[in-house]
């Protein structure tokens, strides 16, 4: 019942894959159609789970970026998740996580950064696409005016994908007044999302 009307509906866009095409493996195409039918309960962001990259980025939902010499911070507000983007030397995962293990370096004036360690649950979109454990993104954040950055994310992934692939998208400043992070609160009762399949019948 919940497909029917505006709240089921799926948006009209141009997509940001460039070529328009994720190249999956057969086996990871079944799985992305499999994930795409379970979607309502099953997408990762239905039950609150931090979303994972390069997936945070383009939410609706405000982030912020808070650099310092040593690093730099996102603050995403959705599911208060945060990632530390490490800007000396290089680091190696130390374990598998939603948000990865973040390296960055600047090349002029674009901003990048090697994420590894990321633990295969996030998808990429309420469609249900997904990447596994396996995954490496390379992000560019490249400021094209001060209220404007150019966001790129490669994905590399041969468990999943047959070439490496990449996403291209504007993000937009927040302008209005007194913008700001706000406390993301999950809807009530994903509880029964999580944890539904084990009540007594």
């Amino acid at each position: 019942m919940w497909e029917i009307g505006a709240i089921g509906a799926i948006p009209p866009g141009q997509g940001v894959v460039d070529g328009s095409q994720i190249p999956y493996t057969p086996a990871a195409l079944a799985k992305k159609q499999a994930n795409f039918t379970k979607r309502r309960t099953d997408d990762p962001e239905a039950k609150c789970y931090m979303p994972g990259v390069p997936r945070a980025n383009y939410m609706p939902y405000p982030f912020q970026i808070v650099q310092s010499p040593q690093g730099i911070l996102f603050v995403y507000e959705f599911a208060s998740a945060n990632r530390l983007v490490n800007m000396g030397k290089p680091v190696e995962a130390g374990s598998d996580t939603w948000m990865g293990t973040n390296n960055g370096h600047w090349e002029g004036e674009t901003l990048v950064v090697d994420v590894t360690g990321l633990n295969g649950l996030a998808w990429l979109d309420r469609a249900g696409d997904f990447m596994s454990d396996q995954a490496h993104v390379v992000e560019r954040y490249t400021r094209i005016d001060p209220y404007h950055l150019n966001y790129e994310a490669t994905i590399e992934d041969s468990k999943t994908f047959t070439r490496p692939w990449k996403i291209t998208m504007p993000l937009y400043r927040r302008v209005e007044k007194n913008a700001q992070l706000l406390d993301f609160k999950c809807v009530e009762f994903a509880e029964e999302l999580l944890y539904g399949q084990y009540k007594k019948k």
